[in-house]
């Protein structure tokens, strides 16, 4: 590691929250994460210095809709990115140090990036060659204690070749709200039943690759049909890994900045009586005994 990436790093270490909680798991391990705080976004910015850049190896405007806006460092993407700051927490919280992380929709280079840099094995896969050429890129210019392990394919058979999972960790993708590709294999392209029946075996296959005794967790959301209903995701992915054996253990709510939303509250809500949604579902399984599984956590 280069002196100013250490330097970066250490300024990532000393930005938390306020407190003595604070002071030993980051941030306080309730249910509600707040990621509008100021201190949330300081140390989501220290991430961000390091030169991760995941928006990278994806055109802009993924959404199925332009009025779906994030801001990355100033401009204004239509492509969504994985917070690195959720993503350190998860991590301390629930996979060991040098454990193995297993990830079947990876995307952008976050989370194997945020992986290498606090010393666990990361394995993610991606159908685009164009995204871990990227991921790879970003990888090779940060200077990580571990490289992470980017493999293009359909995780439906690639997960079959991962290694062993002390942890599985992932943001799948929320049927067609976000299209990667024109793939036929690839899950935004799916109608929904296909979608969830293919998700779930996913899921299924992920499980059996987790280490006994060990966490998995999933970020997800709810998201709209063609006629405005919610699809319940959220349930379909408990539903998912509970039959496989691995049991819901915590659920937590990620508050995300409003964003554009603060454009389209009042057309939406006039119009359909419908909230602007600002949050995201985190969701913690556990397989097996979760008193083992946290004895081989280390915070």
């Amino acid at each position: 590691m280069t002196k100013n990436e250490k330097d970066l790093f250490e300024n990532i270490i000393k930005t938390k929250g306020r407190g003595p909680v604070s002071d030993r798991f980051i941030f306080p391990p309730f249910s509600i994460f707040n990621a509008r705080t100021k201190e949330w976004q300081e140390r989501k910015n220290e991430w961000l210095n390091l030169g991760i850049e995941s928006e990278i190896g994806r055109h802009n405007c993924l959404c199925y809709t332009k009025s779906i806006s994030i801001t990355i460092r100033g401009k204004k993407q239509g492509t969504s990115i994985f917070d690195p700051n959720l993503c350190e927490i998860i991590y301390r919280w629930f996979c060991p140090t040098n454990g193995q992380i297993v990830d079947p929709f990876s995307g952008g280079s976050v989370r194997g990036i945020v992986a290498g840099m606090l010393e666990r094995k990361y394995w993610g896969c991606d159908l685009r060659e164009e995204q871990i050429d990227s991921n790879n890129k970003q990888s090779h210019k940060i200077t990580l204690p571990i490289m992470p392990k980017w493999v293009c394919g359909d995780s439906m058979s690639e997960i079959e070749n991962a290694p062993e999972a002390d942890f599985i960790f992932s943001c799948p993708p929320y049927g067609n709200l976000e299209r990667y590709s024109d793939l036929p294999q690839d899950l935004s392209t799916m109608d929904y039943h296909a979608f969830i029946a293919a998700y779930k075996r996913i899921i299924f296959k992920c499980v059996k690759k987790l280490k006994p005794d060990s966490f998995a967790c999933f970020v997800v959301g709810d998201f709209r049909d063609k006629k405005g209903f919610y699809r319940n995701f959220v349930s379909q992915t408990i539903d998912g890994f509970e039959q496989t054996g691995a049991k819901l253990y915590n659920e937590g709510i990620l508050v995300t900045n409003v964003g554009s939303g603060a454009i389209r509250v009042t057309r939406q809500f006039i119009g359909g009586r419908k909230f602007v949604k600002t949050h995201q579902n985190i969701l913690v399984f556990c397989k097996g005994s979760w008193k083992k599984a946290t004895d081989k956590c280390n915070v």
